[in-house]
């Protein structure tokens, strides 16, 4: 086996990658910048080998090789070329001669590099986020990597078994998903055939045996009807080019994995046409309709109805010569560069033909633009994941229109809510009802593919309900709506606020026009760090200043109020933790020493930002003055809280994805995690999300177990 995967690599020059790049980057000053780029590499990697015995820069050359077929721009094959390098020493050389994009880009791939990817536990989620997360900042910085993966899977073979699984694994379920999604077919296939090949050598061999008996009879099949198809097209005009297509071992796997026999995968037989223009796509099908007879419900309109990664064509499959069944892809030159190349082609083709091109291509990016929207909202790493797996990253889409025949993309089981909110945040916010193909729906009718769908809307609507969090299938759409009680929340805090402060300035006899000076108004936002009176009114509505605290900051006069609280008698309370007499006041967890359930606690009464809760052992306690009062942890507390762990080692290997498998049994989050190199030692300073010093405690336990483990310290700052 180990010779058969040989043979896929092969090391390339610079002089052959300098000649491909000239293929389609032709401005003189871009091909000196990569020339320059290439001088850094020599000097960066002289000496250096991989495990293959080939020199570091043999890497960087192929990843630059396959990049040209996707078109890569300039500064992207600047930036693989020097993606191994150390930035620590070459980055000022590289950002003086290069520019700042190669640098950043740079150090994009170092970031995605240096995670340590997991597929057999939880921690997947953190790494896979970060992952996605890393990509959208620029797209770029992905396409790169994964030209450096496809090139590493080539040389897969010096590894040992064991890692060459985990690395195919890896490759399998993180970046083939990701090469699919950004359209890049050409990268996508071969990573997917190179990882079945590692992961199921039997399985893999076997396919390539059973092709291998029938490949003389399917060629012959395939070039018969090739002439025949091309004939018909001829007959009608149709300027057209065919090639027969074979299909990739991992998708004939896919489908014996799901039932199919051999002899059923109809798609064996493949032709792709490609015609000149979109027009010329659904002529060319009708022609062949009208001499093959299609096979039923295996059509196919990805022209009309693109999918998410820009992908267009149409699809059928036909009953052909001698019996035979084949699969045929009609598809414009242009929308075969996408199919093949994936976006970046896309700039490249478009860019020879109009200048707005980068303007048209953003706006058909529908999958990076939910992947920022997916970010930019606050939520758990699980969600996060979650919502990009079952919304993004798969391809169990609907298709619903709009009566005008808009057409958009939902996952399935979508209700109207989130087709609502998916046309526009303001229709789902007025959203009343919905007509499904000319019926009434309850709004938790799980939408179909074709469906045609009304939304009914009352501009005079107070708002969605919070029922409808529980009815909406998209994270997107639970977000925005749950971003509209809190702009509404928000809003009521800030009017309350300000009646609260108008209320006791009249109460205390302060003329408006006094206190409201500007250098009055000024002084108040300056000393409590407010960007303006909006927010102050928001932190007084909600609770964190009290009017009177605003007022005797204007005028710098004691606040007395905030150190003596109104003693009430609390009979039910189901806060995390009881003020011991007081009800209803603002409690801060300490972060100097991160108290826990179960802890003893000491509350010390802030000035202005209610009260403070320390763990009693707490060496900050003592220089604070005499303010406190008695505080408790609740018996049943509903909160997650933080807390650091210090943990000293004796070895010298990093060892984090171990002690993450050894917590990962544990109902917590690992919010940080940063290591220390004592020389000697790691030491790993560990931010723990827990419910309670009990479980905190089972967890040092469980650390305890490894035997590199010297120390494990709780943080008391």
């Amino acid at each position: 086996m180990k010779n058969n995967v040989k043979q896929l690599n092969r090391n390339y020059s610079y002089e052959e990658v300098y000649e491909k790049i000239q293929i389609y980057i032709h401005q003189e000053e871009d091909l000196q910048k990569f020339a320059d780029a290439y001088s850094i590499a020599k000097e960066a990697y002289d000496g250096l080998v991989r495990l293959t015995g080939d020199d570091v820069s043999s890497h960087s050359l192929a990843t630059c090789y396959i990049l040209t077929g996707v078109y890569a721009d300039i500064d992207m094959l600047c930036a693989a070329l020097l993606h191994e390098v150390d930035l620590d020493i070459y980055e000022e050389e590289i950002q003086k001669k290069l520019g700042n994009d190669v640098v950043r880009l740079i150090s994009g791939v170092e970031k995605i590099s240096k995670l340590h990817f997991s597929t057999e536990n939880d921690y997947l989620i953190t790494y896979y986020k970060k992952i996605i997360v890393g990509m959208t900042e620029d797209v770029r910085v992905i396409i790169i990597k994964l030209a450096s993966r496809l090139h590493n899977m080539r040389t897969l073979y010096v590894l040992s078994e064991e890692r060459q699984k985990r690395k195919a694994k890896e490759t399998l379920e993180i970046f083939a998903p990701i090469a699919h999604h950004l359209g890049i077919h050409k990268i996508k296939s071969e990573l997917e055939d190179l990882s079945l090949r590692y992961l199921k050598p039997d399985v893999f061999y076997d396919i390539v045996e059973r092709l291998n008996k029938t490949k003389v009879e399917r060629d012959q099949a395939v070039n018969e009807m090739m002439m025949e198809v091309s004939q018909v097209l001829s007959e009608h005009h149709i300027r057209h080019e065919i090639k027969g297509r074979s299909k990739s071992i991992y998708s004939i796997y896919n489908k014996l994995n799901h039932g199919k026999k051999f002899n059923e995968i109809y798609d064996l037989l493949a032709l792709r046409v490609f015609v000149d223009t979109e027009q010329e796509c659904y002529l060319a099908i009708g022609i062949i309709h009208s001499k093959f007879k299609p096979f039923p419900k295996r059509f196919k309109d990805y022209v009309a109805m693109p999918k998410a990664n820009m992908y267009q064509s149409l699809h059928t499959t036909v009953f052909g010569i001698s019996g035979f069944l084949f699969e045929i892809q009609i598809r414009t030159y242009e929308m075969d560069e996408v199919a093949e190349n994936g976006i970046a082609a896309h700039w490249s083709y478009k860019e020879k033909k109009d200048a707005s091109s980068r303007n048209i291509t953003e706006e058909k990016l529908q999958f990076f633009k939910s992947i920022i929207d997916l970010n930019a909202d606050k939520m758990s790493d699980a969600d996060f994941v979650s919502s990009v797996q079952e919304e993004i990253l798969n391809d169990k889409s609907i298709y619903v229109f709009t009566p005008k025949g808009d057409v958009f993309e939902l996952p399935r089981g979508a209700t109207p809510i989130d087709f609502a909110y998916k046309i526009h945040t303001r229709v789902g916010e007025t959203m009343i009802g919905a007509i499904v193909n000319d019926t009434i729906v309850p709004l938790d009718y799980e939408l179909k593919d074709n469906d045609i769908v009304k939304i009914n809307t009352n501009k005079t609507s107070k708002g969605p309900s919070k029922e409808w969090l529980n009815i909406a299938k998209c994270t997107q759409t639970k977000n925005k709506i749950r971003a509209f009680f809190t702009k509404n929340e928000r809003e009521i805090y800030i009017e309350r606020g300000k009646e609260s402060l108008d209320k006791e300035l009249r109460k205390r006899k302060i003329p408006f026009q006094d206190f409201f000076k500007e250098e009055t108004v000024q002084g108040i936002l300056k000393e409590l760090k407010q960007e303006n009176m909006e927010e102050l009114y928001l932190h007084i509505g909600n609770g964190k200043y009290s009017p009177n605290f605003i007022i005797n900051t204007a005028y710098k006069k004691e606040n007395t109020e905030e150190v003596t609280l109104k003693k009430i008698v609390v009979k039910n309370n189901d806060n995390d933790i009881i003020v011991d007499g007081i009800d209803k006041v603002k409690v801060n967890i300490a972060l100097c020493c991160n108290p826990l359930p179960g802890d003893d606690i000491v509350g010390y009464i802030t000035k202005g930002n209610g009260i403070s809760i320390h763990r009693s052992c707490c060496r900050n306690l003592e220089i604070l003055e005499n303010r406190s009062v008695p505080v408790h942890f609740n018996e049943v507390t509903k909160d997650r809280y933080h807390s650091v762990l210090f943990i000293d080692t004796n070895t010298k290997e990093n060892k984090i994805v171990e002690m993450i498998k050894k917590v990962s049994g544990f109902d917590l989050n690992i919010d940080y995690f940063n290591t220390i190199n004592r020389g000697d030692g790691f030491v790993y300073e560990m931010d723990l999300v827990v419910k309670d010093v009990a479980q905190l405690e089972k967890i040092q336990k469980e650390l305890d177990k490894l035997d590199y483990v010297v120390r494990i310290e709780r943080a008391l700052r």
